[in-house]
């Protein structure tokens, strides 16, 4: 077959197929510039699913007659001028080919300045006077009536409007200064009034099931001046929770794009607090130095290439768990009345108290339902009181109840499991330990859960996710004890920026029982690794540079796995006293979760049992 060049009419269009493939892209594409035209005030129509017509109004800066002649013509643009121009991008449209793949695809017009230019694959900016509006009004009507190739293979008007929507709501996200209002075959679907907070707008567009008083906003920043980044994320509690991962939305400058490293950041953080592959919703907003992001990689901009993703990635991490350790550290009941030692503290209720870092900020609803940071501490007094019980399932054992013994591991109980009588083993009497003269153990029920009174609260406990968490704090106790390798573990990096990242982390490493060294040329020598951590070299390559897993979070799965294999299992009947040890150690647990997020405890109070017994 003979090499020919295409006509300038096929080769347009299909270089507008890039960049327009559906009426979402339209969207898209026009809402980008809006905002870039200062606008405070966007109005989008569909109908037809935005096959027929697409109409955006605003009301910014405005067109010259001059603009409106030439902006349509291919690469067309006032936002760049150079090449250097797109490492340093503040505009979210730049490239200059959406209003002519517009054109190429379905009729343009486009009004402003007084002015009206209609644009096509039969019109070539035809310019006719009109009366002086405010702002650009940007009109499409019968997408890909010149391209039947296309066509066929939309969706249903009613699929494409649902596709535009989902754009429509994903710009309008990160700029909660500006009033957006959609439109769709002339009913009003969405009225976003400027003003309002992230965590605001966030719950205006997703209308999460859940009461929007569970999302709450994480605010942190760079200390790095060469590395300067800070962002919000809005989050939910941990009852708030995903099968999948699609409501974790990532926005870079106020462009949503698609970024593994800063999901999996996310969920880095989440460990321990969403059980059975369980995911947040979650919402991050991230403002960077654009010269350390290029947008420029992809047709629709949805992916964004980082000079060094290592200390964002990191800081994103680090922020969530520490929102989550100090949301769970909170008492869960309100019959504690000793304030934290820490003495940053805030609160869910005048009696519930967990500390706040120094660098993040928490916000929580307040009394007008807003949420928003407060220096280094947050009010939490208007959490619902709902979200502070915790459910636990409740199992029937299938045979009798029977005692065994516990496992012979050396992370099993204290004081030692069993003691040698005559050659026989016996056990301890836990009863003997008891210190807390306010716990009284009530007894086993089920072959699983254990009761116990203390202030004037019944506690129905796990028991084997109480031994897992009790035995995985002893374990993570000692979590930086190393053991030497007669071989050194040898990684070779791919850049300077994963050289500069295992720099960042040393400290961290070291700490978590991995002593690595820099020999140069890509080359770091790890002499030690902790002693639970098993794997080889490129298991310890792959969770270091791949997949960046804290080198604390790479403990923790072991540790999570070691107190599992441990505790005590369902359906084991303990006798009297290991049932008390471990139900009061379960009470004396400053983060009442297992390792793997579940409660160990739920709690009913004596006046919620009084209103079900209708005692009042």
């Amino acid at each position: 077959m003979a090499v020919r060049q295409l006509s300038a009419d096929v080769a347009r269009k299909i270089a507008a197929g890039e960049v327009i493939d559906r009426p979402n892209a339209i969207v898209r594409e026009l809402m980008d510039n809006a905002v870039d035209s200062g606008a405070n005030r966007i109005h989008v129509e569909i109908e037809g699913g935005g096959i027929e017509k697409i109409r955006i109004v605003d009301n910014g800066c405005g067109m010259t007659k001059e603009d409106l002649e030439a902006c349509a013509r291919p690469h067309a643009t006032s936002k760049i001028a150079t090449e250097a121009d797109l490492l340093n991008l503040t505009t979210l449209g730049f490239r200059g080919e959406a209003l002519a793949s517009m054109a190429a695809v379905s009729r343009l017009q486009i009004m402003s300045g007084g002015w009206k230019m209609n644009a096509s694959v039969t019109e070539d900016h035809i310019l006719t006077p009109v009366a002086v509006t405010q702002g650009t009004i940007v009109q499409t009507s019968g997408l890909f009536e010149n391209f039947p190739a296309r066509r066929v293979f939309l969706k249903r008007p009613a699929s494409e409007a649902v596709m535009c929507k989902t754009t429509f709501v994903e710009k309008a996200l990160p700029r909660p200064d500006i009033a957006f209002t959609l439109s769709i075959d002339g009913q009003e679907k969405l009225n976003l009034p400027a003003g309002q907070s992230l965590a605001e707008r966030f719950a205006a567009c997703f209308s999460p099931f859940e009461d929007e008083r569970l999302f709450y906003e994480v605010k942190e920043r760079s200390n790095d001046k060469k590395d300067s980044w800070t962002f919000t994320l809005i989050i939910g509690e941990p009852a708030v929770t995903r099968p999948t991962r699609k409501d974790i939305h990532i926005y870079i400058n106020g462009r949503k794009i698609t970024e593994y490293a800063l999901t999996q950041a996310i969920e880095y953080g989440c460990q321990g607090y969403f059980p059975n592959s369980l995911h947040p919703a979650a919402c991050l907003f991230v403002t960077i130095d654009p010269s350390l992001v290029d947008f420029n990689i992809h047709p629709a901009k949805k992916e964004a290439r980082f000079k060094d993703i290592s200390a964002l990635h990191h800081g994103i991490s680090t922020a969530v768990k520490n929102f989550f350790r100090q949301y769970t550290i909170k008492t869960l009941i309100q019959e504690d009345e000793t304030p934290a030692p820490e003495e940053k503290t805030f609160r869910f209720s005048e009696k519930d108290t967990f500390v706040a870092t120094e660098n993040a900020t928490y916000g929580a609803p307040s009394a007008s339902g807003s949420r928003t940071g407060s220096g280094s501490w947050a009010d939490f007094s208007s959490m619902p009181a709902e979200s502070k019980s915790i459910t636990a399932r409740y199992l029937s054992p299938k045979s009798k109840p029977y005692a065994a013994p516990l496992p012979k591991d050396s992370f099993s109980f204290e004081p030692s499991t069993y003691a040698s009588v005559d050659g026989h083993e016996t056990k301890p009497n836990y009863l003997d330990s008891v210190k807390d003269k306010n716990f009284h153990f009530v007894g086993s029920t089920l072959g699983t859960f254990l009761i116990a009174e203390k202030n004037d609260v019944l506690y129905i406990i796990d028991q084997h996710a109480a031994h897992e968490r009790y035995l995985y704090n002893k374990i993570m106790e000692d979590a930086g004890q190393k053991q030497t390798l007669l071989v050194p573990y040898t990684i070779q990096t791919e850049s300077l920026a994963d050289d500069h990242y295992l720099e960042e982390i040393q400290q961290d490493l070291e700490e978590a029982g991995f002593s690595g060294t820099n020999k140069g040329n890509g080359v770091w020598e790890f002499s030690t690794v902790p002693i639970r951590w098993k794997g080889t070299e490129a298991d310890l390559a792959k969770d270091l540079l791949d997949r960046r897993i804290n080198p604390h979070d790479m403990i923790n799965v072991v540790a999570a796995s070691t107190a599992c294999r441990s505790a005590v299992m369902d359906g084991t009947v303990l006798d009297e006293s290991m049932a008390s040890w471990i139900a009061e150690q379960a009470l004396a647990l400053p983060d009442p979760h297992c390792p793997h997020g579940r409660p160990v405890y739920t709690t009913i109070t004596r006046k919620q049992l009084f209103e079900l017994v209708k005692r009042i």
